[in-house]
């Protein structure tokens, strides 16, 4: 059994140590945030409409969750596991997960609903735009750092308990943070379109009256929307994805490095941590900027480019030099490596594919969604000749743009696979790590999230209340344009997150479900697994047409990409 060593208990506790740092930053942005001016009485009104709303939304879903939480943990109890003690933990960190999830969704909304009404009437000071941008992306940064902060202590916590047995008890935390995502995701996207196009429907088709018009009461109910599908919705997913790629890791990790592996995985989180402080606070716009979205590229490329540097760092610092270390760390034999890469090579290009990935999507998404770019100014002109010209380029263009982002997708999970020099363990473990990469990137990814309903409802505060005008109804239209290109990048990262540490979790049951296989005493086959073990009669077709190989997952993303790139181009030729 592997057990953590003084030096590497001392690392986690750090770890632990920076992720509730994280919720100190948090509390800094948040009196910077609530410090700002809330402008006039008709705004603050407004503003005090839609948090009531907002409120009791999540009020009645919290309601519901907590029976449904209640009773799930109950039946995690009685589902076996090999000790007592990993039962009970693993039901207790269920609960865990789904309230630092449910959390992470209040607090980032909490703040977001008293957030917009500052960052309106910031626009319509001296220098509005930088002091509105400011204001929306700090207060983003609060549910970022809340994701960030929990999801790590949570993992920490578990490991600094648990030790050799972490990623058992794991699973429980990551389960309950994607119950809680699920329904959050769901729940808040399904009120978020019903009132928005309720609202249109009333006001705009039926009335002939503008968005945000303070005639059509449904306005709040709009507004309301975006908060709880936007931010509170989507910081629990991100959430989600942050605690499933964490287990991932973890279970892998421990297979392949050993004792190592229940660190490392959560060092480089530890690294994304600390550089999205310097990211958000990055954040602010320049006279040369080409637009608003710029300050906000400059924020995430700083980030990334200082979590490169610093994991580097870290590897040689912490991982050995060669196999035979890891080895004796209780990690993969020496001689199962053959002629593939060093340990620090290895996961430094792991992490490294995965920051990569990040910063890709982020311009990619960016290239098809920002006003300032050619597929989105082509969208606009083909409104000239109708609306069915408007809907159908723009249909077409979702799709195009869906394909570039899943081949992305499909090279980095591929890419990394290659790194393990075919040795399937080595290889979930290098995409495992790739999710880790990319995972430093999330604390500023979660701020853009809540930028743009923040910024959203700023625009929606102003038009409702008539004290904005000029040059400052300009600024928030601006950044409502920009916060649409950034909750588009958010789901694009999130989709990636998600592909990565779905891969290493098909991967991790593949070989738990092989080494129970053994442990019961099947006949073996003469076929040898990858990961240098017999494999029972009855699974040599594990890995022919199983999602657990990359290889076959690469495949189907390939395939699916095709159909969306044929049907975008088709209708394109329309």
């Amino acid at each position: 059994m592997i057990e953590l060593s003084g030096t590497n208990m001392t690392l986690v506790v750090i770890v632990a140590v920076i992720a509730l740092a994280a919720l100190c930053v948090a509390a800094v942005l948040v009196r910077q945030v609530l410090a700002a001016s809330e402008g006039t009485d008709r705004m603050k009104e407004i503003a005090g409409a839609i948090q009531e709303g907002a409120s009791a939304y999540l009020t009645r879903q919290f309601k519901t969750l907590a029976i449904f939480a209640v009773i799930v943990f109950f039946v995690l109890f009685l589902l076996p596991a090999e000790t007592t003690s990993e039962r009970i933990g693993r039901s207790i960190f269920f609960l865990v997960g789904a309230v630092f999830s449910g959390t992470t969704g209040y607090i980032g909304m909490w703040l977001a609903v008293r957030g917009n009404v500052r960052v309106a009437a910031a626009a319509n000071d001296a220098g509005g735009e930088q002091k509105a941008m400011k204001i929306a992306f700090r207060t983003g940064g609060v549910a970022g750092m809340f994701t960030v902060g929990l999801g790590l202590f949570g993992a920490a916590l578990v490991v600094l308990v648990y030790k050799g047995e972490a990623p058992k008890v794991l699973e429980g935390f990551g389960f309950g943070a994607a119950l809680l995502a699920m329904f959050m995701r769901v729940g808040g996207g399904i009120f978020t379109k019903a009132a928005d196009v309720g609202a249109d429907l009333v006001g705009k088709v039926e009335q002939g009256i503008p968005e945000d018009d303070p005639r059509n009461a449904a306005t709040i109910a709009d507004n309301v929307g975006d908060n709880v599908g936007d931010c509170a919705g989507m910081a629990a997913d991100l959430f989600e994805s942050y605690a499933v790629t964490l287990v991932a890791a973890l279970i892998l990790g421990k297979a392949a490095f050993g004792e190592l592996g229940l660190v490392l995985p959560l060092i480089i989180p530890a690294i994304g941590v600390l550089t999205a402080v310097i990211g958000i606070f990055a954040v602010s716009p320049r006279a040369k900027d080409r637009s608003g979205m710029s300050a906000i590229n400059r924020g995430f490329f700083i980030s990334a480019a200082i979590s490169a540097v610093l994991v580097i760092i870290a590897v040689y610092v912490w991982v050995p030099a060669d196999w035979a270390g890891i080895e004796s760390l209780g990690g993969i034999a020496a001689e199962l490596t053959g002629a593939s890469l060093n340990p620090r090579v290895f996961v430094i290009g792991a992490v490294f594919i995965g920051i990569a990935l990040a910063a890709l999507i982020q311009q990619l998404t960016a290239y098809f969604t920002e006003t300032n770019r050619r597929p989105v100014d082509d969208v606009a002109k083909t409104s000239l000749t109708g609306p069915a010209t408007v809907i159908l380029s723009g249909i077409s263009l979702g799709l195009e743009s869906a394909v570039y982002s899943a081949l992305l997708i499909g090279a980095a999970v591929y890419g990394a696979f290659l790194l393990g020099g075919g040795v399937v363990l080595l290889s979930l473990f290098a995409i495992a790590l790739a999710g880790t990469g990319l995972l430093t990137t999330v604390g500023v990814i979660v701020s853009m999230d809540t930028f743009g309903p923040v910024s959203d409802n700023a625009q929606g505060i102003a038009e409702m209340s008539g004290d904005v005008h000029g040059e400052g109804a300009a600024v928030l239209t601006r950044l409502d344009a920009i916060g649409n290109s950034t909750k588009a990048i958010t789901k694009g990262i999130a989709i990636a997150t998600a592909v990565l540490a779905a891969t290493a979790l098909f991967g991790a049951f593949r070989d738990t479900v092989i080494a129970a296989a053994i442990s019961t005493g099947w006949e073996p086959s003469t076929l040898v697994d990858g990961l240098g073990k017999v494999v029972p009669e009855g699974y040599q077709f594990f890995g022919v047409l199983d999602v657990a190989s990359p290889a076959n997952l690469v495949g189907l993303i390939i395939g699916a990409a095709v159909v969306f790139l044929f049907s975008g181009l088709a209708i394109n030729a329309v």
